[in-house]
């Protein structure tokens, strides 16, 4: 009796990216994926269920690894004012490959109600706790719409901007984030 086979979801995401990197957000099917993975249609929708899905768990992958990235900057003291220098120092550092992530991720989203609903509710947690972290908290606020702006704007090519403009604009952002301390608890 033979052996069952299992599939690697990690492999069949890294499949998916590949297809959105090479083709566009368009040409992520059920099929592009499994031609891309070296597997069969059935492994993966066995593994995701459907396009959809799969959309998700790479936005989740995604949303796991920065959120492990942020977790473990020396910035992050545990308070929000921490957790969003951590947030800028993340960034600041992602590479050019996070950008295609980001450019693929907000596609996903514009293309799925649900998905918007996800982020819209982490974006407006995320600035109600700022809001409630202390009299700092406007230039938090600042770092991190900064931070998520200048991202963006780089992740869809819509500036021109290389590295050392990039760094540039982090150490203004971080320079923001720095003067946003909590006071009391």
């Amino acid at each position: 009796m033979g052996r069952r086979q299992t599939i690697d979801r990690n492999a069949v995401l890294d499949a998916a990216e590949a297809v959105i990197r090479e083709k566009g957000i368009n040409s992520l099917t059920i099929e592009a994926v499994a031609r891309a993975g070296g597997i069969s249609k059935g492994g993966v929708q066995y593994c995701f269920g459907s396009r959809d899905a799969m959309i998700r768990a790479m936005i989740d992958r995604w949303e796991a690894e920065f959120d492990g990235e942020v977790a473990a900057m020396p910035e992050n003291d545990g308070t929000i004012a921490g957790q969003v220098r951590a947030h800028v120092a993340a960034t600041a550092q992602s590479g050019l490959a996070s950008a295609d992530r980001a450019a693929v991720m907000l596609a996903a989203l514009s293309m799925s109600a649900g998905q918007r609903a996800e982020a819209r509710t982490w974006y407006t947690a995320r600035l109600r706790e700022i809001a409630a972290s202390g009299a700092d908290a406007g230039a938090l606020r600042l770092a991190f719409l900064a931070t998520e702006g200048v991202f963006l704007l780089r992740s869809f090519g819509l500036v021109d901007m290389d590295d050392a403009e990039w760094d540039a604009i982090f150490r203004d952002i971080a320079a923001t984030a720095a003067g946003g301390g909590e006071t009391g608890a």
